[in-house]
């Protein structure tokens, strides 16, 4: 069968079907592994709903995810040696760009964020690309953003693997793809072998939201998906409070009575309220020095007369369980004389009754169909001649090792430069044949693409590596080189089995997401 070869120049590469493409990739058998990341319905509903219940705040709770590489102790080895002839698979989803004077480079809308959740329940992302493949389902990626490694070999995978392509502060605008499979290379997925930290995860169908719509408690129960409930609380009377829990179901709340407390004049939250008492508690506080009206100056006590109807004193001196009428001798007027004690209080409150209603809540979804006819997806290159171009793209968070942190993660950036004709090694890593590419870029970027014969108007060209690592070339305190694992032959026959999986789709006809 025909192989479809990468010339060494030109700005067309091998066309041709995808199977027809990779027939002439490496002889021998692949070391290839696959694990499961959603590789049901009722998982990848699962995923979803963590990811986007709440107006997507688990998306919005994420961090970049920090790799442990080391910034120093990189060596440079001998020249590469590819395990068979080149070749490459066409891109798909060619954008129309228009072409200006000013030179500007046009951002792939293909690359994106990868998000999970690791060992410690913590939210993390890094970066990743869509790829192309037979059903416009694939996403390429670092394998240290799909297991959880730990350096003792048997990486675990992660859990909560989603990938939303153009990701800012919260947004899906192409939809959220959840992971259903990983395919890896083996010495990876067993030891941990950084010389392939390459992945290749088939995603199902992308949902968007569709909006919030209320419901019975009833449906609220039976929906499958993003849901909630909104409580709305009612200030009422006792009667009316005690009516509506006498109802079957309903649900309220009363906040207790708040006695009043007396204080001091110095309390700031006290109130001056002077309290009415009788004569005999009256002249107790007063500290009387003389007649029965004459009170000590800055005494706990005073009174108050007044001028009343003669049927007005009887009956206040009654109520107040007085013998006598005072009766002005000179004028004859009838007289009420109130007594009072000084006071200070932090008034109270009466219980106050709510009633509860709660209103039921399901957030309707859309299927967002394949994510290769979205955005597209980048083409595949592999057992390429290094010295050769790339733009390298990922969204960078993380600090360069003197701490100075130039990028904030919220958007992508790139640089550009050639691959090294030299391998690059690392013993703490395991690393023995890392391509690199100068570059300032800081972690969160890893995973992002390498991108081969990148054509500017159309925003596509062929992945031909995935950043890995980071340097530190002249112990500056600043990352100066990025690395790739080699995309060989091996690389090809993993992505050729990946490449041809089909996924399917999480979202019902009436917005549901299926169990």
């Amino acid at each position: 069968m025909k192989r479809i070869l990468l010339p060494a120049g030109g700005a067309v590469l091998a066309t041709g079907l995808l199977a027809a493409g990779l027939a002439g990739t490496a002889q021998a058998a692949p070391d290839w592994a696959t694990d499961p990341l959603a590789n049901n319905n009722a998982a990848a509903v699962s995923v979803a709903s963590y990811w986007t219940d709440s107006n997507n705040a688990a998306l919005k709770s994420a961090t970049a995810y920090y790799h442990d590489a080391s910034a120093t102790g990189w060596k440079s080895g001998g020249g590469y040696s590819p395990d068979g002839k080149p070749g490459a698979v066409l891109p798909t989803g060619e954008e129309k760009v228009v072409a200006t004077k000013v030179k500007n480079i046009n951002l792939p809308k293909n690359i994106g964020k990868v998000f999970w959740t690791d060992k410690q329940g913590k939210n993390r992302w890094a970066s990743g690309a869509s790829i192309q493949s037979k059903y416009r389902n694939l996403v390429v990626t670092a394998a240290h953003n799909v297991y959880d490694t730990a350096g003792t070999g048997d990486a675990e995978v992660l859990k909560n693997w989603v990938f939303v392509p153009g990701y800012y502060q919260g947004k899906t605008p192409y939809g959220l793809y959840v992971g259903k499979t990983a395919w890896t290379h083996y010495d990876f997925d067993v030891y941990e072998d950084y010389d392939r930290d390459y992945a290749f995860v088939t995603v199902y169908n992308g949902i968007f939201s569709g909006g919030k719509k209320q419901v019975t408690e009833a449906e609220y129960k039976s929906f499958t998906g993003p849901k909630w409930v909104e409580e709305k609380k009612t200030q009422v009377t006792k009667e009316e409070y005690a009516k509506w829990v006498g109802t079957t179901g309903n649900i309220g709340e009363v906040v207790d009575a708040v006695a009043t407390q007396t204080t001091g004049p110095d309390d700031k939250r006290g109130v001056y309220t002077p309290k009415q008492v009788s004569k005999i508690d009256y002249y107790k506080a007063g500290q009387h020095v003389g007649g029965p009206t004459v009170v000590k100056p800055g005494a706990q006590a005073f009174s108050e007369t007044i001028v009343a109807s003669k049927e007005e004193a009887e009956k206040y001196a009654k109520e107040n369980h007085l013998w006598w009428v005072e009766k002005d001798s000179k004028t004859g007027q009838w007289l009420i004389t109130r007594y009072y004690v000084k006071q200070w209080i932090i008034p109270g409150s009466e219980a106050k009754y709510f009633t509860k209603d709660n209103f039921f809540f399901i957030e309707l979804s859309k299927d967002a169909g394949r994510l290769g006819d979205n955005v597209g997806g980048q083409g595949f290159a592999w057992n390429q001649k290094t010295g050769q171009a790339v733009f390298v793209f990922g969204y960078p968070e993380g600090p360069h090792p003197d701490g100075d942190k130039p990028y904030t993660g919220i958007t992508p950036k790139w640089v550009y430069g050639k691959t090294s004709g030299k391998v690059y090694v690392s013993a703490a890593q395991k690393i023995e044949e890392h391509i690199g590419v100068k570059g300032a870029l800081t972690p969160g970027a890893d995973g992002g693409p390498w991108v081969l014969k990148y054509n500017n108007n159309k925003r596509l060209g062929y992945v031909n590596g995935v950043t890995s690592q980071f340097g530190d070339q002249d112990g500056n305190g600043r990352y100066d080189l990025i690395t790739s694992a080699y995309f060989d032959g091996e690389t090809a026959d993993i992505y050729k089995k990946a490449a041809n999986v089909w996924s399917g789709r999480i979202v019902g006809p009436n917005g549901e997401l299926y169990k």
